[in-house]
């Protein structure tokens, strides 16, 4: 089913065409099997098309979906802590860690609203200008650098086949016989 279309439920009646006879009294004949709609479709019934056809939507619910910055998952008892044999009275402790948790959403919001934008437009066009310089000058020319040194390539798995590989098959074998025993005293 495409997108955009009105999603429907889907009812196949597996029965033999004869059964429908037995049913002349008024009651449904119960189906064998029901597809419901796909989810996937019950969740984009409420976006627009634009967003529907855009790839850039932003994921809103998880904003850092590979942890990059679990570094930064820091709450009050993580930054202050009170051992038992000092601590303040309960009102101070409440009304520090909420102040604590205010301060830190809202200058974090703050900071967010006059900075998000230019950085988000400078690393914008520094991660352009990187892949288009690694497309267009780096990647060919390692390419080049690997047509060109082939033979050095081959050459170098010519000297670790004859000289590497004995080497150290001879020194594992060697070492192979060893084994040490640990005994507590």
């Amino acid at each position: 089913m495409m997108k955009g279309e009105d999603s429907e439920e889907v009812e196949i009646d597996l029965g033999d065409s004869s059964e429908h006879d037995e049913f002349d009294n008024g009651e449904e004949p119960q189906t064998l099997w029901r597809a419901p709609p796909a989810m996937e479709e019950e969740e984009n019934i409420h976006t627009s098309t634009l967003v529907e056809i855009s790839d850039t939507k932003p994921l809103l619910n998880v904003r850092d979906p590979r942890g990059i910055n679990d570094c930064l998952k820091v709450t009050f008892e993580d930054v202050i802590a009170e051992p038992v044999s000092v601590r303040s009275g309960d009102r101070i402790w409440i009304w520090s860690n909420a102040l604590f948790e205010v301060c830190r959403v809202w200058i974090y919001r703050i900071v967010t609203v006059l900075l998000a934008i230019p950085i988000s437009i400078i690393s914008g066009l520094f991660f352009a200008i990187f892949s288009c310089f690694h497309i267009w000058m780096v990647s060919p020319c390692v390419r080049c650098m690997f047509i060109g040194t082939r033979w050095l390539q081959s050459l170098w798995n010519i000297v670790i086949d004859i000289i590497g590989r004995p080497l150290f098959m001879s020194a594992g074998k060697c070492c192979g016989g060893f084994s040490i025993h640990l005994a507590k005293e």
